[in-house]
């Protein structure tokens, strides 16, 4: 079971890498077929900074992304993810991965969003709390709306896959804010 479980992580990791590649290439044949060198003017750059802390707890995320802006209303990107978490004389926890994102402006105040995240989860326990580390991959797919000012992007997604055992997430619906320059 182990084995057919690692061989999907694997091939849902090999998809990810293919789809950056694939992203990057189609991204700047768009922007040569136009007749454009500047590629580099339609990306945007952005991500998320977390901090959390308190009674032995800490936690640290860092997850910058970037996106290609098609034009006003269509925009696909690209991030990377890591969190470390850790409770005294409880556990440790290390998560690790990547995501593929496609917004859509409809209208310029309202942004809809599709998100595939792969993420790895690493948890260590403590011995004495009786439970087993565990390492496994997380798949998720969003589907969210938001309301856009400008740069910044507040809003609401929905895990499509979530798993209440194996989620980093503590329910389905994820606040989010996207913020790209």
């Amino acid at each position: 079971m182990n084995k057919l479980v690692f061989k999907k992580n694997r091939i849902s990791f090999l998809i990810i890498v293919i789809s950056i590649v694939s992203f990057a290439s189609f991204a700047q044949n768009a922007a040569s077929m136009r007749g454009q060198d500047d590629f580099w003017k339609h990306v945007r750059v952005g991500g998320g900074i977390g901090l959390s802390f308190g009674d032995g707890f800490f936690s640290g995320t860092l997850a910058p992304s970037a996106i290609y802006q098609f034009n006003d209303q269509v925009a696909l990107g690209l991030g990377l993810s890591g969190t470390y978490n850790t409770q005294n004389d409880l556990y440790k926890s290390s998560i690790i991965g990547a995501s593929i994102l496609g917004l859509v402006n409809p209208i310029p105040e309202i942004q809809l969003s599709a998100e595939f995240e792969e993420l790895n989860v690493n948890r260590k326990w403590d011995s004495r709390t009786g439970f087993e580390n565990e390492n496994y991959w997380y798949p998720a797919l969003f589907l969210g709306v938001g309301y856009n000012n400008g740069p910044v992007t507040f809003g609401i997604r929905f895990d499509l896959l979530y798993n209440r055992s194996k989620s980093i997430y503590s329910d389905s619906w994820v606040p989010f804010v996207r913020v790209y320059f």
